[in-house]
């Protein structure tokens, strides 16, 4: 008997499939495989508790590459502070970084909110060829417009 969680995972395979997606098919693949191979319980707790950090430290390496390549070093910097671009891409990277910490405060204190967050990603991937960094930033902005409307509303 297949579970409900795996039909869902070929549903969202399907669906990366004809959004053509290769993201979500590797994620949705390596997921079945895990529970083929009835690792799950051992794996997905490990992913659920380090998943986002490792994914993070991942980025980040890719980030940082042309810095250890060389192909970005302080001459670079400096100048990239020179224009308003530069200041809006540093504003608006302590800005994200800011929002994400809020993020990891609300999936850990919200979990149910984590499903409405992945849908939102799921969809954003599939159709509209997003990156699933949304769970994350979708986490931080909703934290933030909460906010915001506890202020006005109150709760």
């Amino acid at each position: 008997m297949i579970s409900p969680s795996t039909i869902f995972l070929l549903l969202l395979f399907l669906l990366g499939y004809i959004g053509k997606n290769q993201s979500i098919m590797i994620a949705v693949y390596v997921l079945l495989g895990i529970k083929l191979f009835r690792l799950d319980d051992r794996v997905f707790p490990y992913l659920s508790e380090k998943g986002i950090s490792l994914g993070v430290t991942i980025i980040t390496i890719a980030v940082l590459v042309p810095i250890a390549s060389g192909q970005i070093g302080f001459k670079d910097l400096l100048e990239s502070v020179k224009s308003y671009y530069g200041w809006i891409a540093l504003g608006a990277g302590i800005f994200v970084a800011l929002i994400a910490k809020n993020g990891l405060d609300l999936l850990a204190n919200d979990p149910h909110l984590t499903t409405a967050l992945v849908l939102g990603t799921i969809i954003a991937v599939v159709f509209f060829q997003g990156v699933a960094v949304g769970p994350l930033i979708g986490a931080g902005i909703a934290y933030v417009v909460m906010k915001f409307v506890d202020i006005f509303v109150g709760s």
